[in-house]
């Protein structure tokens, strides 16, 4: 059992209005054209006419573009501060959401695909919630459904001896900073924002980090198979170097 209240709590702090205010960079990053509409035009592929549903569907970076694509789009969404941004963009008719957890939350009516994108399921604290997480997408699905999940590889062999953190970002104004924590499988993401004439802004994300093997396990548990895994939306080779992959799960068929 996922002990809501508690994913609620350590949600709460990071994805509240200021963040929400601040989280679309439209046009560039991973609002750029180059990283949205592979993934837009690869789900449209994997649903096949069918309906599909985003958990923690943020801002609505990749269910709003799917939706005016012609698919129809319902999403999960925890924060009620990212809905609201959401709300800017499109309104409930295109993309209904209902706010609840990712790993609990049941949606009226079946789905051809379930999806998950940007690392979103390492929010997840724990290996029961993230197993959970996998639950849910089936119960949400019909016979030969498919649930993706977009995620990046743990960046530990980059780590030296006796060093627990490492950069992975920075630029003018920017520096991104993950921090493990190796006992417990958990990594914080440090996002340090620098302004002229200001105090430096940092974010803090904690997140459950995942590999794929282990990924692969959750899915068997919730009775779905590895369908394909690339290490991106393009369909690239995913391959022992590849930082990040997308994996699709299948269920069995109505057969």
């Amino acid at each position: 059992m996922v002990d809501t209240d508690r994913t609620r709590t350590e949600a709460a702090p990071v994805w509240d209005a200021e963040m929400a205010q601040s989280y679309d960079t439209p046009g560039e990053g991973m609002f750029a054209p180059e990283k949205v509409d592979p993934a837009v035009a690869r789900l449209t592929e994997l649903a096949e006419g069918g309906a599909v549903l985003e958990f923690a569907v943020g801002t609505g970076r990749i269910a709003v573009p799917l939706a005016r694509s012609g698919v129809p789009v319902t999403g999960i969404e925890l924060s009620e501060a990212m809905v609201e941004q959401l709300r800017t963009k499109a309104d409930g008719d295109t993309v209904p959401v209902v706010i609840g957890d990712m790993a609990t939350t049941r949606v009226a009516g079946d789905f051809s695909l379930v999806y998950l994108v940007y690392n979103t399921v390492s929010n997840l604290l724990t290996q029961a919630e993230q197993v959970e997480c996998f639950r849910n997408a089936a119960r949400h699905l019909e016979p030969g459904g498919r649930f993706v999940v977009e995620l990046g590889v743990p960046s530990l062999r980059r780590l030296p001896p006796g060093q627990d953190g490492l950069v992975f970002a920075h630029r003018d104004g920017y520096v991104g900073l993950d921090t493990f924590d190796l006992k417990n499988q958990h990594l914080v993401s440090h996002h340090i924002s620098f302004t002229k004439g200001r105090e430096p802004r940092v974010i803090r994300v904690k997140q459950r980090y995942v590999w794929p093997a282990e990924l692969d396990l959750m899915a068997h548990i919730a009775g779905f198979e590895l369908e394909s895994r690339h290490a991106d939306w393009q369909g690239s080779e995913f391959t022992g170097d590849s930082g990040s992959h997308v994996s699709v799960y299948r269920l069995p068929g109505a057969d």
